[in-house]
């Protein structure tokens, strides 16, 4: 699988590349906001079935976020379900061969987890101080500074391979099935005498999909989660309740 193509380079600045991946990740940042601009309009003091819906996802996604991280984080719901809707979105594009996926690109998954590390590193510094931030990787003796420094850097790095690799993978593995069952389709219907039946790669329709399922929309969705559940995990350990921090 080759990388994402450069559509065309804006010339400034030395010129900056737009590729496949950037043009993507503004589609669906396009289409998340006229989601949310359309299922946020409208709303009734008697809701309908669909705002009932959104307050219902709306709450479990808070819900989710108290659970994790406490019920003083809760104003990263906003972020949380930014990200979750970004990477899902942004995964599941791919299937309409169309767009390629931006989280098959490892430049947006690490972008991802940057944002989260500069996050941890945000409210470790304001809850500890930048000496007591620094003092923390010397901890809980100073032989073990190696160690957790390169745990910081591991942790961001894990979280974007894992993310980039699994939806990489899908996309690698999709088109090896279809590829076979192109070339089985040939194989096979070479010896039916019929041009128009030779034509049609038969193999190719029905079976492939039901893998889909799997690598598109099962690992897509799972790998979202996981991401927004690490993300949760780190910056809630980052900025714990007041009473803990005490």
């Amino acid at each position: 699988m080759k990388g994402p193509e450069i559509l065309y380079i804006i010339p400034v600045l030395g010129g900056i590349p737009i590729t496949e991946t950037v043009r993507t990740s503004f589609i669906v940042m396009v289409l998340v906001i006229l989601a949310g601009w359309w299922m946020g309009k409208d709303l009734k003091t008697i809701p309908d079935r669909k705002q009932i819906m959104v307050e219902k996802g709306v709450g479990m996604l808070y819900d989710l976020v108290e659970s994790t991280m406490g019920k003083h984080n809760l104003h990263m719901t906003p972020y949380i379900g930014a990200l979750l809707l970004s990477s899902v979105c942004g995964s599941l594009i791919g299937t309409t061969y169309v767009l390629r996926s931006s989280t098959g690109d490892l430049s947006t998954t690490l972008a991802w987890a940057v944002a989260t590390t500069a996050l941890v590193w945000f409210y470790s510094i304001k809850n500890s101080g930048i000496l007591g931030w620094l003092k923390g990787f010397t901890e809980p003796i100073v032989v073990m500074t190696p160690m957790n420094l390169l745990s910081e850097i591991a942790n961001p790095v894990s979280m974007a391979f894992r993310h980039f690799g699994n939806i990489a993978g899908g996309m690698v593995l999709t088109s090896l099935i279809y590829s076979g069952f192109a070339f089985l389709s040939g194989v096979i219907l070479q010896w039916i005498p019929n041009a128009f039946i030779n034509s049609i790669p038969i193999f190719q329709v029905g079976i492939p999909a039901f893998l889909s399922l799997y690598f598109d929309l099962f690992t897509a969705c799972v790998q979202a989660f996981i991401f927004c559940m690490l993300t949760m995990v780190y910056v809630g350990n980052a900025n714990p309740a007041p009473e803990e921090n005490a």
